[in-house]
């Protein structure tokens, strides 16, 4: 029946009011911004999705679609919207470099940048999600675009290190109330007692949630949760690093295996937008991208090779150069933007395989990536991703904005909880 198939979409009191707002201010207001605020468990999501049919928009073409990260755009693809980073939105990537008289390189090259002159002209509405993790001259730049934005985000969670939530402290609309399909999910309730200040005891919350004590897990049971959890959350490096080695034991890889043997979990931990990891460019290696790598090689001068896939691509990068250090030294030994160049033989070798000690084609030239293992990653470092099965750490205690950091950590889970104290 046509009933059916057109059903009835019912919003909650601050959905309805927000979709109106947002409508007059798309419509009838000149200002540029509309900033949207969500908890957990609200209908954030679902309400951009209504709206934007509601405007008699398309997703992916008159509505684009984009978050600061790689990562952050790939919740956004599961969850069914065409989108992209706010970068392949609106810069072109320009690598330049200096020749002699002769045309042979004398200078690195370097990538940066460039703000497009237009963006598709069809495009009438920007929506940006994770909000609060845009940096202040990327945003200045998304909106010389003069294209309306409607900023997204959770003023709950924990600002990016180094950042901050401006943007999310000057709300247009703040959904609050938690809509029907999501109040018996006891990961929402959860995040609601933690947002709103209470205390989490210990126990069984339905049947996706529990908070336990370190000390009422078995080995064994420690042993098969944490092989079977899609990621981990922790709040210091040190446990960090400790549950990585305690994870590797569980796989059975030796102590004496410093590098990431195939297949291993592993999380970029440097931004290099000059490093695409799919074939259009709309996705690159930057901080905080998790994935398995392949192949690891160890090569001269605390250097290494590998290919790495990310999680949510099915394209893999190949020879990319890395820093072993991390792994075979505990510290990194090549500084920030460290180039690693092809060699042969112990040297340089140009692009027609002559030696070449004075000149090469800085094509042969990359900057060293880095990389560190995945099994357990600081709640920082998990901003903008979600994962099925979440472990999460409780080191609350070891922030002043303690609440924040649970409040986080609790909303990067999807389908089942474990918190352990």
């Amino acid at each position: 029946m046509k009933e059916d198939a057109e059903k009835v979409v019912a919003l909650t009191p601050d959905q309805a009011e927000a979709a109106e707002l947002i409508a007059e201010w798309f419509f009838n207001l000149s200002n540029q911004i509309f900033v949207l605020c969500g908890y957990a468990g609200t209908g954030k999501t679902f309400l951009i999705d209504y709206v934007v049919k509601k405007l008699g928009l398309t997703a992916g073409e008159s509505a684009a679609f984009v978050a600061p990260t790689g990562k952050a755009a790939s919740v956004l693809v599961r969850g069914g919207a065409p989108a992209g980073t706010v970068h392949s939105l609106i810069y072109t990537r320009e690598e330049d470099v200096e020749v002699d008289e002769n045309g042979e390189v004398i200078s690195e090259r370097f990538l940066r940048f460039v703000k497009k002159e237009k963006i598709d002209s069809k495009i009438r509405l920007i929506i940006v999600d994770e909000t609060s993790m845009v940096a202040d001259d990327t945003l200045k730049d998304l909106l010389s675009f003069g294209v309306k934005c409607l900023f997204c985000g959770d003023p709950a969670q924990l600002p990016p290190v180094g950042g901050s939530n401006s943007l999310l402290s000057m709300p247009c609309a703040t959904l609050t109330q938690i809509v029907r399909q999501e109040e018996g999910n006891s990961i929402v309730r959860l995040a609601e007692i933690v947002r709103a200040g209470g205390t989490l005891g210990y126990g069984n919350y339905g049947t996706n949630a529990a908070v336990v004590s370190r000390r009422d897990l078995t080995a064994e049971e420690r042993k098969r949760l944490f092989l079977k959890a899609d990621m981990i959350l922790v709040g210091t490096n040190r446990t960090r690093a400790a549950v990585n080695r305690e994870v590797r034991s569980y796989l059975g890889i030796s102590p004496d295996a410093l590098l990431p043997i195939d297949g291993e979990k592993i999380i970029c931990t440097l931004n290099d937008w000059g490093k695409s990891l799919d074939r259009a460019g709309n996705y690159h290696l930057v901080n905080g991208i998790v994935g398995n790598c392949y192949r690891v090689r160890e090569q001269e001068d605390g250097l290494g090779q590998l290919d790495f896939r990310a999680d949510f691509l099915d394209e893999t990068c190949y020879d990319l150069p890395f820093d072993a250090g991390v792994f075979t030294a505990g510290r990194y030994v090549h500084g920030y933007g460290a180039k690693a160049c092809l060699l042969q033989n112990g040297v340089l070798v140009s692009e027609d395989n002559a030696p070449a000690l004075r000149a090469f084609r800085v094509k042969r030239e990359e900057t060293v990536c880095r990389f560190e293992f995945a099994y357990a990653v600081t709640c920082h470092k998990a901003q903008g991703s979600e994962y099925d099965f979440v472990i999460v750490i409780d080191e609350s205690g070891y922030f002043e904005n303690g609440r924040e950091w649970l409040y986080t950590a609790i909303t990067r889970a999807k389908k089942k909880l474990l918190i352990i104290r």
